[in-house]
């Protein structure tokens, strides 16, 4: 948002003082289309409504939130993947973290958090047929990540979208990843025993069996 240049006048006496925008203004409206998501959104037990809350002050609250190098905490968005006939999960075996989640990752300052789940699930897996459900989000989760090297600990603030792709599509294992894999719905406890991660596949049979 830049200011409208004056019209004549002394170009050394800057522009008038109602073209200056109001920076926390703008800030806010950096973050509008993200507290709508989260304001409309319904959690689906105490753990992801506690979550919701967190993000939603914590947006509210820091107008860095979309920035990685925010060292307390940042926005970040992941991709709940589904197979055509509903039956099986793209999981990531995450190299860092050492477990199977969903694929997913920084912001990296984008506040568009869809574009972001998109993107993320594109390059972690290759993926080009990935077709977004629902423009909604599909979950909410807040972690903290371990300190590690030069990076302190902190909390990812996590945005979910519910996303399909075609099992048969080949799949790229990025250097982020010690492996991926579809793996079915019935068999995601032997996998991965993650509280959101297991909230999500109830959500997934939920919704797709009726």
């Amino acid at each position: 948002m830049l200011p409208r240049a004056r019209q004549g006048g002394n170009a050394s006496r800057g522009p008038a003082l109602d073209s200056v925008p109001d920076r926390r203004n703008c800030a806010r409206v950096h973050r509008r289309p993200f507290l709508e998501l989260l304001e409309a959104h319904t959690a689906a037990d105490e753990h992801e409504q506690d979550a919701l809350e967190r993000l939603l002050g914590f947006v509210e609250a820091e107008p860095r939130c979309f920035d990685r190098t925010l060292t307390r905490g940042h926005v970040t968005a992941s991709a709940w993947i589904v197979s055509r006939d509903r039956s099986r999960i793209l999981l990531t075996h995450h190299r860092k973290l050492d477990f199977w989640l969903q694929l997913g990752g920084h912001c990296d300052g984008d506040p568009d958090v869809r574009a972001v789940a998109l993107r993320e699930a594109h390059e972690e897996s290759g993926l080009v047929e990935l077709k977004v459900l629902d423009q909604s989000l599909f979950d909410v989760d807040v972690h903290r990540i371990p300190a590690r090297r030069e990076e302190p600990s902190h909390f990812h603030y996590d945005a979910r979208f519910l996303l399909e792709a075609d099992p048969a599509e080949p799949l790229i294992v990025s250097p982020e990843s010690k492996a991926l894999a579809w793996v079915k719905l019935d068999d995601l406890a032997a996998v991965s025993t993650d509280l959101s991660v297991t909230r999500m596949a109830a959500k997934s049979r939920a919704r797709f069996s009726s």
